[in-house]
C-alpha cells in the first residue's frame, strides 16, 4: 500500500517524510563513514602503563587481560609499538615494594617512574610521556595523601610532597604530569613547584573530577594501591555529583592546569559534557580498569564483539566531548581505526 505523505509540516521542518528519508545516508559503508559526527582518531589515545624495576621483568595482570606490569626495558618495547600505532601518548604509573608512611620513593631520583621516564625519553624522544602524580602507590596505608595523627588525609601537608614528585618526573623529562589525588590545591603547589625548578614548559593535566567509583578494582590491583584502611570517599568525589565536577574544573583551571580530566568514563558521559562546556581548556576522559575489563570478559564469553564494544565505547566519550581518551585499549583501538579508514 502506498504510504501518504503528512499533509502539515512542523514549524522550521525543512521537509518530511516520504521526500525526507533518513536512511539514505545509511545505505553503504562509505556513505555511513562520509557523514559520521564523533570520529575518535589514534592520536587522541593515551595508554596507561605500569612501571616496575628491574629488567625482563613482565607482570601479567589476571584482572586487566591484555596488559601487565613491564621494567623499563620491556616499557621501552611497548611504548615504540604503540607510537608506531600513531596513539597520542602514554600515561605512567610506577608499582613499587619501597613504601613508608611518607611516600619517598614517589619523588626519588631513582623512583620507579623516574627511571621509566628516562628510558622512554631516551629511546623514543618523540613520544609524548604523562606520568601520574600521587602518593597511593608508594605509602604504606595505600592513600592518597599523608596522614595525621589521627590518621586522616593531612591535604595541606601532602602538597609538598606531591609538588616534589611532580618536579622529579618533570627532571626526569616527563612532558606532562598528571596529578590524580584530589588534594584541594595541588594543581597550584604543583605550578609553582615546576616554575621555581624551571619547568616552566612542563603541562599539567589534572584529574580534576575524579569521582569514588567501583570500577577501579583492577587498576588497584595492578598498581597495589589499594588503601590499608578506609576508602577514599574523603576526598574522591560522590558519584552523584555533577554541578561539583564543574566546580573542581574552573578551580583547577584558575590554579594553572593546562588540561583537565573526568575519570571514570563511560559511566560519566553526562560529566564530560558539562565539563566540555564549562571550559575551553582540553579535556580528558579516563576509560578505566573496571569499564574496560568489563567489555574484555563478556568478550572472552562470547557475550559481546569486543571491537564493536569497545569502539562504540570509545566513541561515545568522544561524542559526549573529550579530547583525549585514556585508555587500556588505546593501541588496538588505534589499529581498528585505521583498518576502518582503509
Amino acid at each position: 500500500m502506498a504510504v501518504q505523505s503528512p499533509t502539515t509540516q512542523a514549524p522550521g521542518a525543512t521537509g518530511v517524510f516520504p521526500a525526507v528519508r533518513h536512511r539514505r545516508l545509511r545505505r553503504t559503508e562509505g556513505i555511513r563513514r562520509l557523514v559520521r559526527e564523533a570520529v575518535p582518531r589514534p592520536s587522541q589515545l593515551v595508554l596507561p602503563m605500569f612501571a616496575v624495576e628491574g629488567s625482563g621483568v613482565r607482570q601479567p595482570v589476571d584482572a586487566l587481560p591484555g596488559v601487565a606490569r613491564l621494567s623499563p626495558d620491556l616499557l621501552v618495547d611497548e611504548a615504540r609499538a604503540a607510537h608506531a600505532a600513531g596513539i597520542g601518548g602514554v600515561l605512567l604509573f610506577g608499582v613499587t615494594d619501597h613504601k613508608d608512611a611518607v611516600a619517598t620513593s614517589a619523588h626519588s631520583d631513582d623512583g620507579v617512574v623516574q627511571q621509566a621516564v628516562r628510558a622512554l625519553k631516551a629511546a623514543l624522544p618523540d613520544l609524548v610521556v604523562i606520568t601520574d602524580v600521587c602518593l597511593c602507590a608508594y605509602t604504606d596505608h595505600g592513600h592518597c595523601g599523608l596522614l595525621d595523627d589521627d590518621g586522616e588525609v593531612a591535604n595541606d601537608a601532602s602538597l609538598e610532597v606531591l609538588a616534589r614528585t611532580a618536579v622529579s618526573h618533570a627532571d626526569a623529562g616527563a612532558d606532562i604530569v598528571a596529578p590524580s589525588d584530589m588534594m584541594d590545591g595541588r594543581v597550584a603547589a604543583i605550578r609553582a613547584g615546576l616554575d621555581e625548578a624551571g619547568h616552566e614548559g612542563v603541562a599539567i593535566m589534572s584529574y580534576s573530577a575524579k569521582y569514588a567509583s567501583a570500577f577501579y578494582g583492577p587498576f588497584r590491583e595492578a598498581a597495589g594501591s589499594a588503601p590499608g584502611h578506609g576508602d577514599r570517599r574523603g576526598y574522591q568525589m560522590d558519584p552523584p555529583n555533577a554541578r561539583e565536577a564543574v566546580r573542581e574544573v574552573r578551580e583547577d583551571e584558575a590554579e594553572g592546569a593546562d588540561m583537565v580530566m573526568v575519570k571514570p568514563a563511560a559511566t560519566y558521559l553526562d560529566v564530560i559534557r558539562a565539563v566540555r562546556e564549562a571550559t575551553d581548556l582540553p579535556v580528558a576522559a579516563y576509560h578505566v580498569s573496571g569499564e574496560y575489563s568489563m567489555i574484555k570478559a563478556a568478550a572472552e564469553r562470547g557475550w559481546l564483539d569486543e571491537r564493536r564494544a569497545m569502539m562504540e565505547t570509545l566513541t561515545a566519550v568522544v561524542r559526549a566531548g573529550a579530547d583525549i581518551v585514556i585508555t587500556y585499549a588505546a593501541v588496538d583501538a588505534a589499529r581498528w581505526i585505521q583498518e576502518e579508514e582503509r
